[in-house]
């Protein structure tokens, strides 16, 4: 399998090369030049091997069809030793628990960070470490969060050989624990950097340093967030999970409702979706910060400034520039990168927008690709977490709040099934549930008196220089 760029660059990669790459040379993110295609046969035959050997070898079955340059032996290798029990806290991995008729959460907040960011970021610190391992490398990985990738990242990575994190994160306006688990980390080649900005500042930053091509070579700079394909990939796996243990009896379409910021949850469902999962739709919850939600709405694609991005009670999802949405709108396009990059470099570099509404593709979006959307607002998210206790004895997260919200909506009197993929654990935003319940969520053992540990952090102005300086002092150039 190669991959392309959506913005047109004309050099082909293996699986292995973007692997450690994360953005293309003009600025494109990754994409596999084609998806494979799954026919009834083959969803039977993954359906046999997730009940019978587990997520671990579904995960290998899938991925072993987008990476073709690293043997089948070490791949299996490698999922076998992410998705274990003492990862993810039990052997049944990305399990569905049902709600209410017809709708059902997905669990996939069980691993080490308490956020489903685990179930691709476990993969990916194992995939970095054997192929630097491979190729007696090292790489300086950037990143940015709003709040669960950083953590995430930072525990699958730390301790890794020939891996250093630099991670971005928007100063005060993550919840107290996700800054605790991030900051309280003390391992050397884990680097926490707090932004004076919002999130979209410390994700311009790292895409600004990736973009510089001389210094990405230099100081050997990789990506864990969702614009690295691996990330994607490894979300695709939970879907085919999701669908598989919605549909025991009956071999039906189900439907999938996704919060979402930056189009990458949502963007592995599509992927899955393309090849030939039957997804009848993917439903993409925002919250107050609808960017998303007013594209699939109306056509139109607007880019929110730092000063009107909104402060939320959701706060991972506090996104005006949502990275991963490129690739979609570069199958939306027909795989067109010149038109791609006219949108996505220069419309948005010049007007912060770019309007889609009288588009062929556009008009058919809704049909040919399963999307539709919705809002939820912190009142709409605080009575669906007071509801859903009150008649489920339920605690949902924020996020997974808004998902719920979003899907009753979407639900009716359809009767297909609806899974709500889980963000989260309700701990991580003790606050929001204090202010809906009346008292806190439970905590995890390990994680008591986390935000009374010492931490270990940089605060930086939102300033690319600075956090490239940053970088220089920390890392020797590669030679």
């Amino acid at each position: 399998m190669q991959y392309l760029s959506t913005r047109g660059h004309a050099e082909r990669k293996p699986f292995c090369a973007i692997l450690l790459e994360g953005l293309a040379p003009d600025g494109g993110l990754y994409l596999p030049a084609h998806y494979p295609r799954i026919d009834d046969a083959a969803l039977t035959r993954l359906r046999r091997a997730y009940h019978t050997q587990g997520y671990a070898e579904l995960a290998f079955q899938i991925l072993s069809l987008y990476i073709d340059d690293i043997p089948p032996a070490d791949l299996h290798a490698l999922c076998a030793k992410t998705y274990t029990a003492e990862v993810f806290g039990s052997g049944k991995i990305a399990e569905l628990r049902h709600l209410e008729d017809g709708l059902w959460i997905q669990a996939l907040s069980q691993g080490p960070t308490l956020a489903f960011k685990d179930m691709a970021m476990q993969l990916l610190g194992n995939l970095f470490e054997y192929e630097l391992g491979r190729r007696g490398e090292q790489l300086n990985v950037l990143g940015a969060t709003s709040g669960d990738t950083g953590s995430a990242a930072e525990y699958a990575l730390r301790g890794k050989k020939g891996v250093r994190v630099f991670m971005t994160s928007p100063h005060g306006r993550m919840s107290a624990f996700q800054q605790a688990q991030m900051f309280s980390l003390q391992d050397e080649n884990i680097h926490n950097i707090a932004i004076e900005g919002v999130f979209d500042d410390c994700q311009d930053i790292v895409k600004a340093v990736s973009g510089d091509l001389d210094f990405k070579r230099r100081y050997r700079i990789g990506a864990v967030n969702s614009i690295n394909w691996a990330r994607l990939l490894a979300q695709v796996v939970y879907y085919f999970a999701g669908y598989i243990q919605a549909t025991e009896s009956n071999a039906q379409p189900v439907r999938f409702a996704v919060p979402s910021g930056n189009f990458g949850n949502v963007c592995a469902g599509h992927v899955a979706r393309m090849m030939g999962l039957p997804i009848a739709q993917l439903v993409v919850a925002t919250n107050e910060n609808d960017v998303l939600d007013e594209f699939l709405r109306t056509g139109v694609y607007r880019v929110r400034s730092a000063a009107d991005t909104h402060e939320t009670s959701s706060p991972s999802m506090d996104i005006s520039k949502a990275s991963n949405f490129e690739r979609f709108v570069f199958d939306l396009l027909g795989r067109d990168g010149a038109r791609v990059a006219a949108l996505f470099g220069t419309a948005l570099a010049r007007a912060g927008r770019f309007d889609l509404s009288a588009d062929a593709h556009f008009a058919e979006a809704a049909a040919r690709y399963g999307l539709a959307s919705g809002k939820s607002t912190h009142a709409d998210r605080l009575e669906t977490i007071r509801d859903t206790y009150r008649r489920h004895g339920v605690t949902l997260d924020p996020h997974t709040a808004d998902g719920v919200k979003v899907a009753r909506a979407h639900h009716g009197e359809a009767t297909l099934p609806m899974i709500v993929l889980e963000t989260a654990l309700p701990i991580k935003f003790s606050e929001t549930i204090v202010e809906a319940l009346g008292h806190a969520p439970e905590r995890p053992a390990q994680f008591v008196g986390i935000e009374d540990l010492p931490r270990r952090v940089q605060r930086l102005p939102a300033d690319v220089q600075q956090v490239r300086a940053y970088i220089e002092r920390h890392c020797a150039p590669s030679a």
